[in-house]
Order: structure tokens, then C-alpha cells, then sequence
């Protein structure tokens, strides 16, 4: 578990790293989208990684790691769009962003650290092709969530998916790496 939670770090650092200098570029703009936009740029990121893994040629030349890193900051402002709610203009610092973030990353990781626990790091034999369809799965599943108000009746809700998405990304990341 040591290396895992080492390499989750990793990723996150990367990632947190270009939320930083997004903050930086274009300010907290990302606080207007409403969770249906948000899981929308999710699916996108998703959906492009698929046919990366899918098609034999490529036109864009950007890899699946940067579609990743993209799921995973998008699915963090989701959790702090779930915490804060919408806003109709730009509100929030870069410092109080990434304060915001790693909260939102360090319950998430907890969260992996548990699961790992419980099923022996079982992701560490998965393909990242599978992550991504378990990615697209959740995503599905937030989409009829949200087309329901929020409201399940025996499901884990929508913050959880996202904390999901997070974790499987990340592995996906740590397998991207280690190749």
C-alpha cells in the first residue's frame, strides 16, 4: 500500500499542478457550470480516451494521460460544486481553489486506502481499458442520478461516483506510468 499511496501523490500532484495554473490562465470560471455540464466534460474526456484505446490512428496529439488529468480536475470541481453550489459569476481564489481541492483529494484518497484495503489492490491487475469503461459506467450512472433530482433509492450518490472516478483515473495514471 505504501508505493500505491506514493504514486496516488504522483498523480495528484500532476494534476493539481495544471488545476493551479488553470486557476492562473482563466480564474475560477469553472464555478458557473452546473453538475450536468460538469459530468459532461467528464464523459468527453472519457469517451475520447476510449477511442484512443480503440482506434489504430490518432489525429490530435494529445494521450489519454492528459484525458485523465482532465477527469480527475473535473471531477474535483464537481465535489466542490456539490459542497459550494453554482454560482452565476467567478468567485473563488487560486488559494482557496486548491484548499478546496486537496480536501476533496485527501477524502478521496482515504477512501481509496480503504477499498484497497478491503480488496487487496485488485485494480493493480485490471487493464486501463477496463478503468475507463468503469469511468464510463459512472458516468452513466451520475447521468441518470441527475436526471432523477439528485435522489436514489438503495445507490451510493453522486459524490461517491466522482470520488470513484477519481480513484480509477488514478490508477489508470499509475499504469500509464509504469509502462
Amino acid at each position: 500500500m505504501q508505493d500505491t499511496s506514493k504514486q496516488y501523490d504522483a498523480v495528484i500532484d500532476t494534476c493539481k499542478s495544471l488545476f493551479i495554473k488553470k486557476m492562473s490562465d482563466y480564474g475560477s470560471a469553472w464555478r458557473i457550470l452546473r453538475l450536468p455540464s460538469l459530468t459532461d466534460q467528464i464523459f468527453i474526456k472519457a469517451q475520447r480516451i476510449r477511442g484512443l484505446q480503440q482506434n489504430d490512428i490518432q489525429k490530435v496529439d494529445e494521450g489519454q494521460e492528459s484525458e485523465f488529468i482532465g477527469i480527475i480536475n473535473y471531477c474535483v470541481m464537481a465535489l466542490i460544486q456539490l459542497e459550494k453550489g453554482v454560482v452565476e459569476q467567478p468567485d473563488m481564489s487560486t488559494k482557496e481553489a486548491t484548499k478546496l481541492y486537496e480536501e476533496k483529494v485527501a477524502v478521496t484518497k482515504q477512501l481509496m486506502e480503504d477499498k484497497n484495503h478491503d480488496y487487496g489492490e485488485a485494480w493493480r491487475d485490471m487493464r486501463v481499458s477496463s478503468l475507463t469503461d468503469l469511468i464510463l459506467q459512472k458516468l452513466l450512472r451520475v447521468k441518470q442520478i441527475e436526471d432523477n433530482k439528485g435522489k436514489t433509492l438503495v445507490s451510493e450518490g453522486i459524490d461517491a461516483n466522482y470520488q470513484d472516478m477519481i480513484n480509477y483515473a488514478v490508477f489508470a495514471m499509475i499504469h500509464l506510468n509504469e509502462k
